[in-house]
């Protein structure tokens, strides 16, 4: 898509707020813009800061699996970003100016990309895309219109390596099923064994 392609090369000389002072690279996303599902956390980490794409590290092979595992997709099959572009300090929350500030680039991708289905990762996400204090806690196990979209909230993925052990991997299951759900009902979901997926393994324990 241009318009992604033109947005992508604003936002790799962006200097709107102190988070460029500190980037390696800025980091857009990763994955199919056209696939209807847009999973949205809140920020690049060190190796995304280093790759310069969104959720490479251990929690962008988690999400990646339990995609697979549970929604039938690949990494392909999803458009993957973050609320701010570039590595808050010590994986701090994004302040509210950094948030201002990158806005709307996240708002262009959204209207670009028109999703089906949003995925949000974690507190900060769920509470930005939908505008309330509610944690990720109470906001997940429903769905939400949401900029033309259903979304479904769910936990990070570093919150499962961190020591969520089995009650956050399971409910971050069941919320990529809701997810997947959604996507069939809007019809967007991609033909049945376009992607295959081995046997589930076994789920890490932090």
């Amino acid at each position: 898509m241009p318009e992604l392609a033109e947005l992508e090369r604003e936002v790799s000389t962006c200097t709107r707020c102190r988070l460029a002072e500190g980037r390696t690279q800025a980091v857009f996303a990763r994955g199919d813009p056209g696939s209807g599902l847009m999973v949205i956390g809140e920020g690049p980490g060190a190796e995304e800061d280093r790759q310069g794409l969104p959720f490479v590290g251990r929690s962008g092979q988690l999400l990646d699996r339990l995609v697979a595992e549970e929604m039938g997709l690949d990494r392909s099959q999803m458009y993957v970003t973050n609320i701010v572009r570039c590595r808050p300090p010590a994986n701090r929350d994004p302040r509210d100016d950094e948030v201002a500030a990158c806005t709307p680039y996240l708002d262009a991708m959204i209207e670009v990309v028109r999703p089906a289905v949003i995925v949000t990762l974690g507190n900060f996400a769920g509470r930005f895309m939908l505008g309330t204090t509610e944690g990720v806690t109470r906001l997940r196990g429903r769905e939400y219109p949401c900029r033309g979209a259903v979304l479904v909230p769910t936990f990070h993925p570093a919150a499962a390596l961190r020591g969520g052990g089995g009650e956050i991997l399971a409910a971050m299951r069941a919320d990529l099923v809701r997810a997947k759900q959604a996507l069939v009902a809007a019809g967007r979901f991609p033909s049945p064994g376009a992607v295959p997926t081995g046997p589930a393994r076994p789920d890490p324990v932090a």
